[in-house]
């Protein structure tokens, strides 16, 4: 139940940024060029908005699986070792959020010391930048997701887009495709 509720806000909360940038930027330009004017704090909402799409949606790709990985060297190997490389590299990418994290929390605290706004908007900047530290947590939840996944035998490691297998089933359904239209055409040349 917990878990369906936050994959709903997240697929939503990706979303919303997504339309978000995209009616942000449409507006702007359409002032810009259809009427000599603009909105002037558009491109800063619009780059923070983008920074939380990508650091708020990484966490959301590894629990899709929709990131790119070369596999082949580690699928060489049995089903326990490549366990044991899945499990070794989701312990050194947890570590790795962990001192992203520590790293983001001494800016943003730095941030907050100082006071410092953005530069369009009266907003204070440590809030705008706080998904360094927000993104880093939900890929540290999703790595140990991951990594009890792992260990309990229900993922071997990281799963990734297999690119290859996607592009060879696309070209054979254009193939497929192509035939049958063949097949239509001669059939209806034959009448």
């Amino acid at each position: 139940m917990l878990e369906n509720i936050m994959n709903k806000f997240e697929e939503s909360f990706l979303s919303l940024l997504l339309v978000g940038m995209t009616i942000l930027v449409f507006v702007d330009v359409i002032l810009r060029f259809g009427f000599n004017t603009g909105i002037n704090w558009s491109q800063e909402v619009t780059l923070y908005m983008m920074a939380w799409f990508v650091l708020f949606g990484a966490s959301y790709g590894v629990k899709v699986g929709a990131h790119i990985g070369v596999d082949s060297f580690v699928k060489l190997f049995p089903t326990k070792m490549r366990r044991a490389m899945g499990m070794l590299s989701v312990s050194i990418c947890i570590v790795y959020c962990i001192i992203f994290m520590i790293g983001a929390w001494n800016y943003l605290t730095k941030l907050k010391l100082i006071n410092l706004e953005m530069e369009d908007l009266e907003v204070e900047r440590w809030m705008s930048e706080s998904i360094i530290f927000i993104g880093f947590l939900l890929l540290l939840f999703r790595f140990f997701q991951l990594l009890i996944k792992i260990f309990k035998g229900e993922a071997e490691g990281f799963s990734h887009i297999d690119e290859a297998s996607e592009s060879l089933e696309l070209a054979e359904q254009i193939r497929s495709e192509e035939q049958s239209l063949k097949a239509q055409v001669l059939k209806a040349e034959a009448k």
